[in-house]
């Protein structure tokens, strides 16, 4: 029987589908960890893929 091909992953072009990140801001803290940022893509708001829509203008 014939099965329809799954559809094609639309990954965000900004970030290619790695939407959340953790930068070192270089500072220790006193048990002597690293402290931490978490920045998510301000295109796809931190879910890696864009709808098929927004694609287009996000290339551009």
């Amino acid at each position: 029987m014939h099965r329809p091909l799954p559809t094609r992953a639309r990954i965000c072009p900004h970030c290619d589908g790695f939407p959340t990140v953790a930068i070192t801001t270089g500072t220790r803290r006193p048990d002597g960890t690293r402290h931490t940022l978490t920045v998510t893509c301000r295109t796809c708001h931190g879910t890696g893929h864009l709808p098929t829509g927004l694609r287009e203008s996000a290339d551009a």
